[in-house]
């Protein structure tokens, strides 16, 4: 990608915060409005965006509309411009007892963890083990989404949770390769699947052994969302 000015990072940044929060079209009167630190105008940050355009980094839905991030530009932002939320300590403690009220038992441990994940991120949470089963909770997270208003997305979505062999590939990404892995648009080679997201590790040894994490659109609150898939994952390294 482009190397990116001082004030073309500030800009970018500002954008990819504005829909996060609001899964909306970012203009420049909102920035103007919103970051008046820019110091620079509206015609100003219009250009600004326009060359963002042409770099790959923003997206325009409609002629007279704002701009959106690409998935390049999230990929960016994860890489370079975030920072990561630290877990409370009362959240850290919380998930471990949770995760771990079922330990001697893989499988309801699992189970647990993933329908933990989901509450604690509010997304659609997702975990296989090395025996072929699947584990899902938070189904019902996708349907406040934005994103999701679209039913073919929906559907196409919720009938991956049916399919191993095609989550195993996904998964496959983080083989023998240990840490947080995230999958964005075409990163997932379906075009259907290009308005999404996916933010999982894997965890365990042996017959005790699987990957977590969770799906949903490619905006997210990435800040909060990976250090939370990443504890997850910690604890059940810990138990397996």
């Amino acid at each position: 990608m482009h190397d990116l000015t001082d004030r073309q990072l500030v800009i970018l940044k500002h954008i990819i915060d504005e829909y996060i929060n609001t899964a909306e079209a970012v203009g420049s009167s909102t920035l103007e409005k919103k970051y008046p630190n820019l110091g620079v105008s509206p015609a100003t940050i219009r250009n600004e965006m326009a060359d963002l355009t042409k770099m790959g980094y923003l997206k325009q839905l409609h002629t007279s509309a704002g701009r959106v991030p690409t998935p390049e530009a999230l990929k960016f932002y994860v890489n370079r411009l975030m920072k990561l939320k630290d877990l409370s300590v009362t959240d850290e403690v919380g998930i471990k007892e949770k995760v771990m009220d079922n330990r001697q038992n893989f499988e309801k441990t699992l189970r647990q963890a993933t329908k933990e994940l989901a509450m604690r991120t509010r997304e659609l949470a997702i975990s296989t083990d090395n025996q072929g089963n699947i584990f899902y909770s938070g189904t019902a997270n996708i349907l406040d989404m934005p994103e999701f208003f679209d039913i073919d997305l929906t559907k196409t979505v919720l009938t991956l949770l049916d399919e191993f062999d095609f989550l195993n590939e996904i998964f496959a990404h983080s083989q023998n390769e240990p840490g947080i892995h995230i999958l964005l648009g075409s990163d997932f080679g379906a075009e259907y699947l290009e308005s999404c997201g996916l933010v999982f590790t894997s965890f365990g040894h042996g017959k005790n052994s699987g990957v977590i994490g969770v799906m949903g659109p490619y905006r997210r609150n990435y800040p909060v969302v990976i250090p939370t898939v990443q504890y997850f994952g910690n604890v059940l390294n810990e138990m397996y």
